[in-house]
This record gives C-alpha cells, structure tokens and sequence, in this order.
C-alpha cells in the first residue's frame, strides 16, 4: 500500500506525500493571512496629519505602526517555530493536525488583539493588553502541545529522550510564561508596564535556550 492511500485510510498524512505537503501548505497560508491582516489595524491619516511630523505622530499613526511591527515580528516567529517543530515529524496524524488547527486559529486572532494595543484610544487601558498577552500565551503553548501529541503519537523524526524532551519542554514553556506574568502586571501597575516585561523576552529567551542546550550537553557527556 502507497502512502498515498494510507494517509486516505487512516488520516496519517506521511512526509513526501502530497497530503503532507498541501497540510503545510495550508498552515503557511494561514500565518501569511495573519500577517497580512495586521495591516488593517493601521488607519490612513487625515489629509491635515500630513503637514509635519509633530502632527503625524499626533495622529496616532506612529503608535500604530508600532503595533503591526510587534505583531508582524511575533508571528514570524511563531510561523518559524511551527516550521521547526513539524520538520521534526515524520507524518501528521489526526491529533496532531487538530493541535495544529487550534494553534493556528489562535495565530488568526493576533490582529483582533493586536487592535487593542495599538489604536491609541484603547493602548492605555490594561485589558487590551492583557487579551493580547494571553493570546500570545496560548499560541506558544498550543504550539508545544502540538509537538507533544506527535512526539506520544511516535512521529518524531529522531525519538528524544525523557530527560532532553523535559529540557527542551521547559525551555519552550519560558515564552507563554513571560506573557502570563505580564498579566497581573498590567493589572497592578498599568499596561504600559506589562508591555515593557514583554521585553524581558529578549534575555530570557537566549538565556533559557543556551541552559537547555548545556543541560542536554552536559548529559550526553555523563555515563
């Protein structure tokens, strides 16, 4: 039996099949959408914003594009860490697939909450940012479940270990928690301080990857 009419028999979509690479196809369609919808959170100036920049920026134009840059970068990312752990698999299966479409669906929300963040009216309000950071939380943790049903599934490419599979878990849990934290923190003091704790990501991040590395390292190394 081909694996062509295996993946019709049994939903398993095989690597170097059709199926398989119309899934990915599919998923990479759905994080360009996202990203292309960011750019309507941006509204056209009135003609009289044009003068000078002072009243530019007093339009709120700035503080827009802002917005789209963040959400422009996360998405990207999430898009690159969704290619990253499918290579990992050797087929999808019906799990994993439906793992996959709850996180993507997530990923479609980043411009809604984007909106909130960015329209200078709304930007100063805590709730805006915190539905923001929650949806960014749950598109990295669905993301990792993804990964953890294809891994229980044995769809692993090349099986990891208990003990580096934990690591790496650990290290991947590390973003969706900084978003979490950002939480309370805009609740207590303001979202302009839940933003900023977003950018904790950029040494957290580093630092958590390079410890799971020299943890996984420093265990092939050991007896």
């Amino acid at each position: 039996m081909t694996d062509d009419n295996r993946a019709g028999r049994d939903g398993v979509l095989a690597r170097k099949t059709s199926e398989f690479d119309r899934g990915l196809g599919f998923y990479d369609a759905i994080y360009a959408v996202a990203i292309t919808l960011l750019i309507v959170n941006v509204d056209v100036p009135e003609p009289d914003a044009w003068h000078d920049l002072s009243s530019l920026a007093a339009s709120g134009l700035f503080y827009q594009l802002a917005g789209f840059a963040l959400s422009f970068l996360v998405i990207a990312v999430f898009w690159r860490v969704n290619v990253r752990l499918v290579q990992r698999l050797s087929a999808l299966d019906p799990a994993t697939t439906t793992a996959n479409l709850v996180a993507v669906a997530l990923v479609v929300l980043v411009p809604f909450t984007t909106q909130g963040i960015s329209d200078p009216e709304t930007a100063g309000f805590a709730l805006p940012t915190v539905f923001y950071a929650v949806n960014l939380a749950a598109v990295s943790v669905a993301q990792t479940l993804m990964f953890q049903i294809a891994r229980r599934k044995g769809l692993e490419i090349r099986p990891r270990g208990r003990r580096e599979n934990r690591i790496l878990l650990i290290d991947q849990l590390t973003t969706p928690l900084v978003f979490l934290a950002s939480v309370p923190i805009a609740l207590l003091w303001g979202a302009d301080a839940g933003k900023l704790s977003w950018a904790s990501l950029l040494l957290i991040g580093p630092l958590s990857g390079r410890l799971a590395i020299r943890a996984i390292q420093s265990g092939q190394a050991g007896p």
